[in-house]
Parts: C-alpha cells; structure tokens; sequence
C-alpha cells in the first residue's frame, strides 16, 4: 500500500491508495471472472474484475472550523474513467488530519456511464481512514443505487496510484 497527502484548506488529506485486488488472475484483455456471495436471494450473478485509468480533479471549498481548531476540509471531486468502466463522476469529500500523520476521509460520488457496455448511473461510497501511518480504504457501490442497465449493481473498488498516475480495479456483479 501506498499513501498520498496532499493540503486542502489548512488540513492534511489522507487520500490512501491500494495496490491492486488480492485472489483474482487478470487475463491478458484486464478482465477476470468467478462467483460472486453476495446478491439478492435466488439472483445469479457472477462477478466480474475490470481494471482501468482514470483522472480526478480535487477542488477544494471553504474549510469549516471546530472549536479545537482542527477543522474539516471538504473537496469537490471531478473524475473521468477509461476501460471498461468509460464514465464521468461528480461528488463531494470531507476530511480530518492531524500533525500525527493520522486522518479520515468520506466521500460519495456519483458515477454516470457505462460499464462492461452496460448504460446507467450508480453511487459510489469512500471511507479512508490512516492510522498514524497505516491506512485503510474501502470503496462500495451504494447497494440499490444502480439505475439503467446498471440496476442490481454490486461492487468494490481499489484505487492504485503509480508513477502520478491513478488507475482503478473493480471487481462488480450485475443481475444476469
């Protein structure tokens, strides 16, 4: 794992980076599949393992002060992904340091596009914290938030950053 700080409004942003997917082998095209656990009852699914590119713009907004003077930043975030999921997304971060190197991000974002050529929008939830240098991420997609083709959608994403760049991998199921 790596980690990435960066200063918005006076306060340090963890914004913690995962190195790839752990127990799936990526064919040659970026993609993989097996069974998916989760799901509603009685519904097929298989899960699917997509890997891509993407940008994000961060646009940071007016810091909120608390009465110990540590304050909550919050950030608009811009991204634009390539791969197979070929999408836009808009939301909005807020965020916690501290001079310890520890800090918490949430975010939501809503992804429009498609994914696997499957034509909707569906949310996108963050939760980062860092733990005096150790971090942890989680990205879910918001259950029932799937709308188009995307309905029934279920997932996780890891976000990687090498060499400046960031890339995602999300490993996703869709009602068949």
């Amino acid at each position: 794992m790596k980690r990435l700080f960066e200063k918005a409004a006076g306060v340090v942003l963890p914004a913690l980076v995962l190195m790839g997917p752990v127990g799936y082998s990526q064919t040659g095209d970026g993609t993989a599949s097996g069974k998916v656990l989760s799901g509603r009852p009685g519904e097929r699914m298989t899960m699917k393992h997509v890997t891509g590119a993407f940008e994000v713009k961060l646009a940071p907004q007016a810091a909120e002060e608390s009465g110990g003077g540590a304050g909550v930043a919050r950030m608009l975030i811009d991204k634009t992904f390539h791969g197979e999921l070929d999408a836009t997304s808009k939301g909005q971060m807020l965020a916690a340091g501290s001079a310890a190197g520890s800090g918490g991000y949430v975010a939501m974002e809503i992804v429009t596009g498609a994914l696997g050529g499957k034509k909707g929008t569906f949310a996108l939830q963050h939760s980062g914290t860092m733990n005096r240098g150790v971090p942890t991420l989680v990205l879910t997609v918001v259950p029932d938030s799937g709308t188009g083709e995307l309905v029934g959608l279920v997932g996780k994403m890891d976000i990687v950053m090498e060499g400046g760049k960031h890339s995602y991998v999300f490993d996703y199921s869709l009602p068949e």
